[in-house]
Formats: C-alpha cells, sequence, structure tokens
C-alpha cells in the first residue's frame, strides 16, 4: 500500500494538471486559439529549450546507451506491426485503419513522458530521456507517415522529400544535435543565456498539459467508442505488457526498465490527430483516441510503476 499511495503521488500532478486545461477548457477561461497557440509555442521553444537544457548539462558519454535506444527502436517498429496486424482483419475502411494504427503505438512521451520520469525517476533521468526524445520521434514520424499514406492509397500525393525535410527541421532533433557538442567538449554558456533558456524550458511541462487538457473533447466518443477501446487496450495494455515483458528478458533493470515502461505505456500523442487532419482521415476518431488513452492512462501507468516498484524492478 505505501507504494501504491508513494507512486499515485507521483503520477497523479500530472494528469491534475491536463485535468486542469479540461475543466478551464468548459469554463471558457481558455480556448482553441490558446491551445493551438501555446501548442506551437512549446514544441518550437520551450520543449527544445528543456531537451537543449538537460542535454547539455550531463555528461553525455556516461548517458549515452545504444542498447536502450536500439530496444526502444526494436519495440516501436514491433508495436507498429502489431498494431497494423490488430487493424487489417477488422476495419477495412482506410480512414480508419490508419488513425486506428498511428494511435495504438504513438505515444506522448516527449510531453507525459517526461513530466511522469521527472516526478518518479528524478531529474537524473531527465537527459537520458530527452536523448530518447530525440531518437525516437523521427522513427514515430516515419511510420506514422507510412501507415497514413498506405491507408489513404492514391487518395492524396505525399512528397517524401518533403516529409524527410520536415523531419530533419523538427526543433527537437535540433535541440539535441545542438547540444551535444556544448556537453561531449564541455563548453561554457554565458550564464546570462543559460537562464534565459533555463526560464523558457520552465514553461514547457504545465503549458504543454494544459493544452492537452484544453485539446480533449468528449464529443462522438460513443460513436466510434468500440475502435477508441480496442486502440487504448493496445496503447495502454498489451503494447507495455510486451515492451516491459520484452525489456525484462533483455536484461533491463532499475532506471532503464521504467524509462522502457514509461515510453511504451503513455497514452497516444497530440500529433497524431493534428497528422490525421492534414492528411485527410478521419480526426475526430483521432481525437477520441487521444481522450481516452490520456485519462486511461492514469489508471494503467500508476498500476505499472506500482508493480514495477512492487517487485523491485526500478
Amino acid at each position: 500500500m505505501e507504494n501504491l499511495l508513494f507512486i499515485i503521488s507521483l503520477v497523479a500532478p500530472v494528469f491534475i494538471i491536463v485535468a486542469l486545461g479540461f475543466i478551464l477548457r468548459r469554463f471558457g477561461l481558455i480556448n482553441d486559439n490558446f491551445v493551438n497557440l501555446s501548442s506551437k509555442i512549446v514544441f518550437t521553444v520551450s520543449l527544445p529549450a528543456l531537451i537543449f537544457v538537460e542535454v547539455y548539462s550531463i555528461d553525455f558519454k556516461a548517458i549515452f546507451d545504444l542498447e536502450l535506444i536500439v530496444f526502444i527502436y526494436a519495440g516501436t517498429l514491433l508495436s507498429f506491426f502489431l498494431s497494423w496486424a490488430a487493424a487489417v482483419p477488422f476495419i477495412p475502411q482506410g480512414r480508419n485503419r490508419g488513425v486506428f494504427i498511428q494511435g495504438s503505438f504513438r505515444g506522448n512521451f516527449a510531453i507525459i513522458g517526461l513530466a511522469i520520469i521527472v516526478n518518479v525517476l528524478g531529474t537524473l533521468s531527465l537527459g537520458k530521456a530527452s536523448l530518447l526524445v530525440a531518437a525516437v520521434i523521427p522513427v514515430y514520424n516515419i511510420l506514422s507517415v507510412i501507415v497514413l499514406t498506405a491507408s489513404l492509397r492514391n487518395e492524396k500525393h505525399v512528397d517524401v522529400k518533403q516529409t524527410i525535410f520536415e523531419i530533419l527541421k523538427n526543433p527537437l532533433i535540433i535541440a539535441v544535435f545542438a547540444a551535444i557538442p556544448f556537453s561531449l567538449f564541455k563548453i561554457p554558456i554565458p550564464n546570462v543565456a543559460l537562464k534565459t533558456v533555463e526560464y523558457l524550458s520552465a514553461l514547457t511541462l504545465p503549458l504543454a498539459l494544459i493544452g492537452i487538457g484544453g485539446f480533449m473533447s468528449f464529443s462522438g466518443l460513443k460513436k466510434d467508442f468500440p475502435l477508441v477501446f480496442f486502440a487504448t487496450l493496445l496503447k495502454l495494455v498489451i503494447i507495455p505488457l510486451l515492451a516491459v515483458y520484452g525489456a525484462y528478458l533483455w536484461g533491463f533493470r532499475g532506471e532503464n526498465l521504467g524509462i522502457i515502461f514509461i515510453l511504451f505505456a503513455c497514452p497516444t500523442a497530440v500529433a497524431s490527430f493534428i497528422m490525421a487532419e492534414a492528411m485527410g482521415l478521419n480526426g475526430k476518431l483521432a481525437g477520441n483516441i487521444l481522450l481516452l488513452t490520456t485519462f486511461g492512462s492514469v489508471l494503467t501507468i500508476t498500476i505499472g510503476l506500482f508493480l514495477l516498484k512492487e517487485h523491485g524492478l526500478i
């Protein structure tokens, strides 16, 4: 019971802030414009600043873990193909199938994952997690483009070169590559500049979590509930269980096992809705998967972390 209460006390604040964003939206204190602008600020300014500060402040050579990165790549690919295999027999409509697959494998590690890691594993783990954000986001983007394009078949033309360029200019990836030389060669940054970046990075988690809450809506959930529930089951239960079991057999324990669980147990990323809308798929289904996985992950992440802690694995 002590471990359960401890885990709840660490996980709950993240989702309370998400719930606050939802409440603020219902009372009209924030609106679509706020959510859109705050998301842009987080994605282009404050989250890159957070990642830059964390990578800059760590010993890159000490925390770079190729084995962990390889496992996460393998796990992401397997979860992608598992989601696709699960969707094909039951979802004939391409507009729904692509959204289902993306919602089942693509997690919100950059926001909710980092917030939980800070609370559960501590700030020392944040640097390693920040590197993993940069490692996994290109894979998420590439796999999402593949599945959404395949689902649309010839309905829309996707420029592959433009897509690759968009991935390479992702602000989070740029932030990591910009910070690595400073970390590797111990290049000092003027205190004024560093403090400015730290202030910007402090905006990230509360602003992003409020924006996620403000984005969510229950409208239309009932209509798509079977697909939404199945995607949620895959995202929050089946894939994390397989990932943790595989990681355990691989030999991961402690901090690394905790990071692996959190990465694969995170709710669906907000970007999944944005990409579905932009490419002309079922945006309402994407939004509903985002909604249910976010609320459901309060329970599944809490239980998962409790079990790992109770058995001395993290």
